[in-house]
C-alpha cells in the first residue's frame, strides 16, 4: 500500500474509506460522524466513531487529515 496515495478522512467518500481493508464497513459511520462534528483534526479522533476504537491504529501512512 505504500504506492497508494493517502486518503484524507475529511473529504473521502464512504466507499473510499471502505476500500481500506482495516476500515471496511466503517466508511458510512466515519462520514456521518465527520458531517455531524465538522471534520477531524487528528487521526486519533477516529476512535470516537462508533465501532472504530483501535481500528485506525497503524494507518498513519494510509490516512491523513487535510488542511482546511
Amino acid at each position: 500500500m505504500s504506492s497508494q496515495q493517502a486518503i484524507d478522512v475529511n473529504i473521502a467518500t464512504a466507499d473510499e474509506i471502505d476500500a481500506i481493508p482495516a476500515l471496511k464497513g466503517h466508511g458510512f459511520e466515519i462520514v456521518r460522524y465527520r458531517e455531524d462534528r465538522g471534520g477531524f483534526t487528528d487521526l486519533r479522533q477516529l476512535d470516537e466513531v462508533p465501532g472504530m476504537v483501535g481500528k485506525a491504529d497503524g494507518l498513519d501512512g494510509i490516512l491523513t487529515i487535510g488542511k482546511d
